[in-house]
């Protein structure tokens, strides 16, 4: 697979970092696009994100952060875990 075809992740602190290099227009976004070796595109994106959102920019992953919605979700991961269990316990056991 190329690398083209991989999706990069980056930090929050990472987006925010490269939008602060673009706001003090010492470089054009096209050369610190460059020098980050990511699209100007996405640099664009994340400095409109980023004047428009605020502290509110580039939540994550979107999964809320406050204790009832990181319990449910633990909650939701083990009643999969226990129901994949249970599948797999029900199958006929083949005996040769």
């Amino acid at each position: 697979m190329s690398q083209s075809m991989h999706r990069r992740k980056f930090s929050k602190q990472f987006k925010i970092d490269a939008v602060e290099l673009t706001l003090k227009e010492e470089k054009t976004v096209k050369e610190i696009a460059d020098d980050l070796g990511i699209r100007v595109a996405l640099l664009y994106r994340w400095r409109q994100n980023h004047l428009t959102a605020k502290e509110d920019a580039f939540p994550g992953t979107g999964h809320a952060k406050d204790a009832e919605s990181e319990r449910i979700r633990q909650l939701e991961r083990q009643l999969r875990l226990v129901t994949e269990e249970r599948e797999i316990l029900k199958k006929p056991v083949l005996c040769s």
